[in-house]
């Protein structure tokens, strides 16, 4: 039966093997705790969690912690690996119920399509021809409303070095997507900030990072002193969706990286 589907979308964990790890003066562990915490605070229900990439940074021992916390929600958690994760390590630690790694997943009225945008080595992101050939299967001779999850970005961030490791292919996704009238929504991460557009009807949507964010529209590198976040989402039975973003704690100098604390 048809009906409202509800996401907790988080992304860019950046966890590490030792616990203690920290990333820009965040312990990430703790700070994905802390936005679990607050999800569960506020009696947000939601039907599934999608994370867009970086579980780990560069750690993959990290994905057991990433295991034992998002298992202990009792919800289906979609997963996409980033450019700091090692794809075929994630795949392995998370092989198992409640965990899925890419493919696509079917609810409601809705088509969620996991897409794999690592490119080995680098910090920018690729659609390979068998990624982009799996999401024109995965759209084609189905009815369902879709959303297309990725982690690199796949348009401008309006931010010099940050569009520089972005999809260098995004023409090549666009093609595709332009192709299926049914596609609703892109979500992503990899950019530790907050982005919601449209292009030619369909909703573009980055998710901020479970710790640290990025400073948007810098020329140069540069950390934002905002807290960490994540996205609830509500995938509508008509083809129509509402989102909004929760700073976590953001009044709270406590959680403030080191340099702004």
């Amino acid at each position: 039966m048809n009906r409202d589907l509800r996401f907790l979308v988080l992304s860019d964990p950046h966890l590490f093997a030792n616990p203690s790890g920290s990333l820009r003066g965040i312990n990430t562990l703790n700070s994905l705790r802390r936005v679990i915490g607050d999800v569960t605070a506020h009696k947000l229900a939601f039907d599934a969690v999608i994370c867009t990439g970086d579980i780990v940074n560069d750690e993959p021992e990290g994905y057991t912690h990433f295991a034992r916390e998002l298992a202990a929600l009792d919800k289906p958690v979609y997963c996409i690996p980033g450019n700091h994760d090692d794809p075929a390590r994630l795949r392995r630690a998370l092989a198992a119920p409640p965990f899925q790694v890419g493919g696509h997943v079917d609810m409601g009225a809705w088509r969620i399509v996991l897409l794999d945008s690592c490119l080995p080595g680098a910090a920018r992101g690729h659609l390979s021809d068998s990624e982009l050939q799996a999401l024109d299967a995965a759209l084609s001779g189905n009815d369902r409303y879709a959303m297309i999850c990725v982690h690199h970005h796949p348009v401008s961030m309006g931010s010099r070095w940050l569009d520089a490791v972005g999809i260098d292919n995004a023409e090549a996704l666009f093609e595709v997507l332009d192709a299926h009238a049914q596609v609703r929504a892109i979500a992503w991460g990899h950019v530790h900030q907050c982005f919601d557009a449209r292009r030619r009807g369909v909703r573009l949507l980055a998710t901020p990072s479970t710790s640290a964010q990025f400073l948007p529209q810098a020329e140069h590198f540069a950390i934002d002193a905002r807290a960490p976040a994540y996205r609830s989402l509500t995938l509508h039975e008509d083809g129509t969706l509402d989102t909004q973003v929760t700073w976590v704690d953001e009044a709270d100098p406590a959680r403030l990286p080191a340099q702004f604390a």
